[in-house]
């Protein structure tokens, strides 16, 4: 992998890699976790998944039909947007990259594009592995576009870091991206009146972009906290909390509940 792209071969890969490829002419890219067996387990908005009988190769197409190759290509628990899918209805027909983790922050600052690497370090592949296919079996919460995509449940499974301001942005590169090119082009706009060069804005304008992305980035953060992935869902607040049950003791003895 070099600087300006990701891209692998297929044999290339290994089980615990994260993966991704690029949707809608390279619009967004979607990710999910390589477990092996040309198998990918990944994390997608539950109203797009349909039952197991059911599931079709692309995900996003209703009117697909269900896989060919694999049969449990597809599966998912109900109520969960967590899915097992094959390589080739992973990609669908898109080319394979794979997410880098530990980079220095000089090579973070030159990939000008987010979703691509992270300054974290990545678990062991056992690790990485025993995370997915647990969420596989118990879900990772409601998919939101930029607090908890498909990005997020695949840098969660390769670092077990969660955010503790669920209220901000999540681990997400490309939510970072998304929200830090308007705030960089909003906040360099006063430079115009002082910088007659058009290059010298897009400049200051780019380097503004790739520092609130390296702001946000899970290797630098301070608001990050190691969690088992046993303990998601309490940290989360996943789990409904019981309904606390009064009892009353009437003048004969009895207890009524309500």
């Amino acid at each position: 992998m070099g600087l300006i792209s990701n891209r692998v071969e297929r044999h290339e890969i290994k089980p615990g890699d994260h993966i991704y490829t690029y949707r809608a002419v390279f619009t967004y890219s979607h990710h999910g976790i390589f477990v092996g067996g040309s198998k990918v387990v990944h994390f997608r908005p539950e109203r797009n998944l349909k039952s197991i009988a059911e599931t079709s190769s692309n995900l996003d197409d209703p009117t697909s039909n269900p896989c060919p190759t694999f049969p449990d290509c597809g599966f998912r628990q109900p109520n969960s947007g967590v899915v097992l899918s094959c390589l080739d209805c992973f990609l669908r027909n898109g080319s394979l990259y794979c997410f880098e983790y530990e980079v220095s922050p000089s090579v973070f600052l030159t990939k000008i594009r987010g979703g691509t690497c992270t300054t974290a370090s990545s678990d062991p592949s056992e690790t990485v592995i025993h995370r997915a296919m647990y969420l596989l079996q118990n879900g990772f919460g409601n998919y939101d576009v930029f607090k908890n995509n498909c990005e997020d449940f695949a840098l969660y499974c390769k670092t077990g870091l969660l955010i503790q301001d669920r209220q901000g942005v999540g681990r997400s590169g490309q939510a970072s991206s998304i929200i830090g090119a308007p705030l960089a082009a909003m906040i360099s706009s006063p430079l115009k009146l002082l910088m007659p060069s058009p290059v010298g804005v897009a400049t200051v304008t780019a380097g503004m972009y790739c520092m609130s992305r390296y702001a946000t980035d899970i290797g630098v953060r301070s608001d990050v906290i190691k969690v088992p992935v046993e303990d998601l869902a309490v940290n989360l607040g996943w789990n409904c909390p019981e309904e606390e049950v009064a009892e009353n003791e009437t003048s004969d003895g009895q207890i009524i509940t309500r």
